[in-house]
């Protein structure tokens, strides 16, 4: 297809559906006037799920539901593949969630991620063309004849420039965006169809998930956007010396086109490459997993969709991300509720997670959440087992969805690209090392976020999960420090220090209130508890370099801060 022959598809595209951002009565007042499209697009998903479907009835019928399994996945796929980028995205979400998809269809979805058929390649050049106004060779001074990957909207060339920089060209598929509001806006359609046969948990938000996943979509469509995107998550982590983010060539990029920094790794779900390379697997797992909470609880800017295809290992130990189509962003109040949660399963106390989720949005504010505790601790606590270490994702999203049909629970949007990040990530390091647990590597990294307190909400958090019922929680401060220092890059001076600098200044005038309370409390003084958290500290806070941290935090005190502390040491003495 030449450039003059695509410049009027592109017109005839733009002028039908203007839309760069998801409008889902914009685009329902468009095809309400084009009912025919409608019906025919209809006929066509029905006909082919309706022969999968009688596929399955006739295995089951014939009793030969065990036999045929992998034949019904294989043709699941299949059906996804020719429906299109928007049921390819579909299955793409569902490869993730093995709490709704058997095992044997799992499988075959996971291929939805990265092994698509391909659109041409004169096709792909002649849009290279379009959108950048110049002849593919006047940008390019070498481009690979063949996609070298091809995803549900796009594919990727391998490229130079002529300026010598090794590049990836990604090129969307064609007649995209008509496609993708025909199918919305019949799942659209559908979706209020079924509500009021669903469960209430589950039929509740269902036509909201479906516009998370049109705005999402519409994100994904706009490579602009995902430039961007890049460039923001690259800022957030640019102290950060184990992560990659390739850098953009906006002079070569346009909405339908991005061409950006060549990567060299291995796939993560590849262990021959990196083994060959040398990488320990255990590093990139820790790798992976501490940048996913920085992502998560520090910055607020999440990857969505850390597939195998996203996610490269490189040869000097940095986990590399690409695809930044599907992002989110996180409020400050929710990072720090995230991370109080973790806390707060991690110790079982299950009236302040059941507050959490009322937070976070899982239960409405006038929910009775005093019969729904007992069933947290019932599922959550034998999901947790008798070790922190016994902890893993996929576990609790299993259990968890049992509970949600029996309690009114609801999985806000926002929370359902959370889950689904964590769990593939978890999926990941599942599969480099079956045994690997998760938690190991996130706790620490939870605790030391909350004893370290940058912000004033965090240190409020931290306030929240060591006082219970106005009492001092001794344990779960040995515990967090305990914890905390698992990690063996952790020095605990640093958050001395910030925890001496706390207690003197004036918004700490709470805490000193409450630990002189705490060290007198049931009318005994707690030294053995102080004792047992020297003994846990003292190797870390060696007397000359505890005595600079002090003599540090007292310099930036008020002569008042400091007259305000005399009562706690005299107390202490």
């Amino acid at each position: 297809m030449s450039q003059h022959q695509l410049e009027p598809l592109y017109t005839e595209q733009q002028r039908s559906i203007p839309l760069r951002r998801y409008d889902a009565a914009a685009i329902a007042k468009y095809y309400r006037s084009r009912p025919w499209a409608a019906i025919w697009r209809a006929f066509i998903i029905a006909w082919g799920f309706a022969g999968f479907v009688l596929g399955l009835k006739l295995d089951e019928w014939g009793a030969q539901l065990e036999q045929n399994k992998f034949k019904r996945a294989n043709q699941l796929r299949e059906l996804l593949t020719r429906l299109g980028p928007t049921f390819i995205k579909v299955g793409q979400a569902l490869s993730t969630r093995p709490d709704l998809i058997r095992k044997d269809f799992l499988e075959e979805l996971i291929k939805l991620q990265d092994q698509l058929p391909p659109f041409d390649n004169e096709t792909a050049f002649a849009i290279v063309e379009v959108e950048l106004g110049r002849p593919l060779r006047e940008m390019y001074r070498e481009i690979s004849p063949n996609p070298i990957a091809a995803a549900s909207l796009g594919q990727v060339y391998h490229a130079f420039l002529h300026s010598g920089e090794e590049v990836a060209v990604k090129v969307q598929r064609p007649n995209l965006l008509p496609t993708l509001t025909l199918d919305l806006y019949l799942m659209r359609w559908a979706a209020g169809w079924l509500t009021p046969w669903l469960p209430l948990n589950l039929g509740h938000d269902l036509t909201l998930i479906v516009d998370e996943f049109g705005t999402k979509l519409f994100e994904e469509i706009d490579y602009i956007n995902e430039g961007h995107n890049a460039e923001k998550f690259a800022d957030n982590f640019r102290d950060d010396p184990t992560v990659k983010v390739p850098l953009i060539y906006w002079p070569y990029s346009s909405i339908r086109v991005l061409t950006l920094e060549w990567i060299n790794g291995c796939k993560l779900t590849d262990t021959k490459s990196l083994c060959a390379a040398g990488l320990d697997s255990d590093k990139v797992i820790e790798v992976g997993v501490i940048s996913g909470l920085r992502q998560l609880l520090e910055h607020g800017f999440f990857h969505a969709d850390p597939h195998p295809g996203n996610l490269f290992a490189l040869a000097d130990g940095r986990m590399a991300y690409i695809d930044f189509g599907m992002m989110d962003q996180l409020e400050e109040n929710t990072k720090e509720t995230i991370a109080s949660s973790v806390v707060y399963l991690i110790n079982k106390d299950y009236v302040e997670l059941a507050k959490a989720f009322v937070k976070l949005g899982f239960l409405t504010p006038d929910t009775d959440i005093i019969p729904i505790i007992p069933a947290l601790e019932s599922v959550l606590g034998e999901a947790m087992g008798q070790k922190v270490g016994d902890f893993n994702f996929k576990t609790i999203t299993d259990k968890f969805s049992e509970l949600m049909y029996d309690y009114p629970f609801r999985v806000p949007a926002k929370f359902a690209l959370i889950i689904r990040s964590l769990v593939t990530q978890e999926g990941l390091a599942l599969t480099l090392n079956p045994n690997f647990k998760i938690v190991e590597v996130s706790y620490p990294y939870v605790a030391r976020r909350l004893l370290m307190g940058e912000s004033p909400a965090m240190r409020r958090r931290l306030l929240e999960i060591l006082f219970k019922d106005g009492k001092f929680q001794w344990q779960r401060l040995e515990n967090m420090i305990a914890i905390a220092r698992s990690d063996r890059k952790f020095d605990l001076l640093p958050t001395a220090q910030l925890g001496l600098q706390y207690l003197l200044s004036d918004e700490g005038k709470f805490l000193r209130r409450q630990l002189l309370l705490a060290l007198t409390e049931d009318d005994r003084l707690h030294t053995e508890e102080v004792q047992r958290l020297w003994d846990l500290v003292k190797d870390d806070l060696k007397p000359r370099r505890l005595f600079d941290v002090a003599l540090s935090s007292l310099n930036s005190m008020s002569k008042e801060g400091i007259a305000a502390i005399l009562p706690l040491a005299a107390t202490i003495n």
